[in-house]
């Protein structure tokens, strides 16, 4: 039998939202099989075990990150509403993602977890750096700010949200805390023209929720 293209992408994109949702280690290949309705020797047909599955869904969604990344810089009217469009994005992403992801990824999966900090460390520390370079040159931040060293800050502090330890998921939500730190390292680069676009942007951002809450209690 020949291997259908479409069935390989149907079982990455079905590990994908089970990884997700229950973090890696806690899903099976009996589970993706049941989920998907095939025999798991069919999964075995496309990938060779876990591991190539993972890399997979792993490789899929760092070019959806990339991608997402390099069409907001595109799309934002300056560096501010870069970062508020990021915040929109990690939200939509990490508000039904399990933070127990990132840890097994590193225990239990080595060379996704290299894959992923290559990503994290020379693709989103170049987001960065250019986030701030531009916001720099718009005046929007503080024109006394060492690139280089809050770069390589930012880069860091984004991993505390998958800190179980320190925000459990019983108590925190992984989304609610990646916005809470994306917004308090842009308020610490901010110039006072910054300042005052970061108070807009969320203001907007808050009627906006408002009355999505009202739309859906009408309905």
């Amino acid at each position: 039998m020949i291997p259908e293209p479409n069935t390989k992408i149907r079982i990455r994109q079905k590990a994908d939202e089970l990884f997700t949702k229950y973090g890696i280690r806690s899903v099976s290949m009996d589970d993706i099989a049941n989920a998907l309705g095939m025999s798991k020797k069919t999964i075995y047909q496309y990938f060779v075990d876990k591991d190539e599955l993972v890399e997979a869904v792993l490789e899929a969604d760092i070019h959806q990150m990339q991608t997402d990344c390099v069409a907001i810089a595109v799309d934002a009217r300056n560096a501010i509403d870069e970062v508020f469009l990021s915040i929109d994005r990690v939200l939509e992403q990490f508000r039904n993602m399990n933070p127990m992801l990132i840890y097994d990824l590193e225990k239990f999966h080595v060379r996704g977890f290299q894959k992923f900090m290559e990503h994290k460390n020379k693709f989103l520390l170049q987001v960065i750096r250019k986030n701030m370079e531009r916001g720099l040159a718009e005046g929007l931040y503080r024109d006394d700010l060492n690139v280089e060293v809050l770069a390589k800050f930012r880069l860091e502090s984004m991993m505390l949200a998958f800190n179980i330890d320190l925000y459990p998921p019983s108590k925190y939500s992984l989304a609610d805390v990646s916005k809470e730190l994306i917004e308090h390292f842009v308020f610490g680069l901010a110039s006072q023209k910054g300042y005052k676009l970061i108070v807009k942007y969320k203001e907007e951002r808050l009627k906006q929720a408002k009355h999505e809450t009202l739309s859906g209690k009408t309905k």
